[in-house]
């Protein structure tokens, strides 16, 4: 059962050992990731300089399950800018939450204006 729903930078916490992790940790068994959180994820790995298969192995190694970006996700994505496009959210911003109000699921995060967001999900800003 999914239950939760990791942001780039949730699993990036994890990926780095940074502050955070360890929530991240804790309800990994039942997260997911969508797979335009991996592609930023990955693009931010190679922009700090990691080797783009490397970069790609550490997602791989992770273990977190992706789910394909489709057709619901990304009408759901696209409504939402009306309502995030003054918090400055990002189409992956949108696209994580896009999928946690899907799966009706718990969104992890570092962002903390998304706790300010009344989407119908509940965030839970790691650190």
């Amino acid at each position: 059962m999914v239950s939760a729903v990791l942001d780039a930078s949730a699993l990036l916490a994890l990926i780095r050992g940074e502050a955070g992790a360890d929530r991240v940790a804790a309800c990994f068994a039942q997260a997911v990731i969508s797979t335009v959180n991996q592609a930023e994820v990955e693009a931010r790995l190679v922009l700090a300089g990691v080797e783009e298969r490397l970069a790609w192995w550490h997602i791989a190694e992770a273990g977190c399950p992706a789910i394909p970006f489709d057709e619901d996700q990304a009408r759901i994505a696209g409504g939402l800018v009306k309502i995030t496009r003054s918090f400055g959210l990002s189409l992956g911003d949108r696209a994580c939450l896009a999928l946690a109000i899907q799966q009706r699921a718990t969104v992890y995060t570092t962002d903390r204006t998304w706790k300010d967001l009344d989407l119908g999900v509940a965030v839970e800003v790691i650190r």
